[in-house]
């Protein structure tokens, strides 16, 4: 159930993967007969649909609940990454390799071992709304089973490269259930919240999207939410991280947009080949293991 090294250093591709087949969901495509895999309509509309076939309220009621309650996931998970993340680091975080230099054990650290990870799933049921009922289903279920291999993977690295202080912290804190009252002292921490909100603009866009965007009953409008709140999220993980193929990458996907009038993808393609080439040519300083500390994504 370990995930191995290469499914760590590719897991944002992975998922990101995973999300795409589940908004495309191919197989609706051929359903026919008996082999009926849905409609293409999503899951932000057919829970109400579902709901007032039941006759637990009107559709109409259960649309603003499925909405606030969508919202409510997608808040969990922006408070999750960035908590997390102001405490970890963004090295650490978007780090390609697993990192261990000392027991994490401040914010939310001391309630739960993987708060970026169970805020990462909260993330992808919320954005599962915006898909297909079948896609949902297919993203979630994969999605959590790529989680859980990583948590497994990440622990046993740890317990590996820490040994007793971090058997004890398995022992006094919860894997994926948040414990309210912590008996373990702080380690003394100090979170970097700047940082934190600038690598995380992605769950926060995501809650406004479901928050505020879904209320404008647009579909078109909250995937355009979504699609910006990565990109945006993309733009400033590469400026703190590699500044010149970021803004190299940016400028080529805008005069690709603006001058060859392509579309979106495309346009993206060319920045992403352009931003490889550039990284080749600028390679980024890695980590040293001093400055490493126990990494979650």
């Amino acid at each position: 159930m370990r995930a191995s090294a290469i499914e760590f250093r590719l897991r944002m591709v992975i998922m990101i993967v995973i999300v795409f087949v589940g908004f495309w969901s191919p197989w609706i495509s051929f359903s026919t007969g008996s082999l009926d895999f849905g409609h293409r309509i999503s899951m932000l509309e057919w829970l109400p649909l579902e709901i007032s076939r039941l006759g637990l309220v009107s559709f109409a009621v259960a649309t603003p609940i499925v909405i606030v309650l969508g919202a409510l996931v997608a808040l969990a998970g922006a408070v999750l990454r960035v908590w997390g993340t102001a405490y970890l680091g963004y090295s650490t975080v978007h780090h390609g390799d697993m990192q261990a230099g000392a027991v994490m054990a401040d914010g939310p650290y001391r309630h739960m071992r993987n708060p970026l990870y169970v805020g990462g799933w909260c993330m992808m049921l919320a954005i599962s709304l915006l898909m297909p009922p079948s896609g949902a289903l297919f993203s979630m279920v994969l999605l959590t089973i790529f989680f859980l291999r990583l948590i497994l993977g990440e622990e046993a690295f740890l317990t590996k490269q820490l040994g007793q202080p971090y058997a004890e912290y398995l022992r006094a804190v919860p894997r994926l259930i948040p414990r309210l009252r912590s008996g373990l002292p702080p380690a003394g921490n100090k979170p970097h919240w700047l940082t934190a909100l600038l690598t995380e603009i992605m769950p926060i866009g995501l809650f406004i999207t479901i928050g505020i965007l879904a209320w404008f009953y647009d579909q078109q409008l909250m995937l355009e939410g979504l699609f910006w709140s990565f990109l945006a999220s993309l733009f400033a993980r590469g400026i703190m991280k590699q500044w010149i193929a970021t803004l190299v990458g940016s400028a080529v996907f805008i005069a690709a947009f603006a001058y060859f009038h392509l579309n979106w993808p495309r346009s993206i393609l060319i920045a992403f080949g352009v931003w490889l080439i550039v990284r080749a040519l600028f390679p980024r300083n890695q980590i040293t293991p001093t400055q490493a500390r126990p990494t979650a994504a």
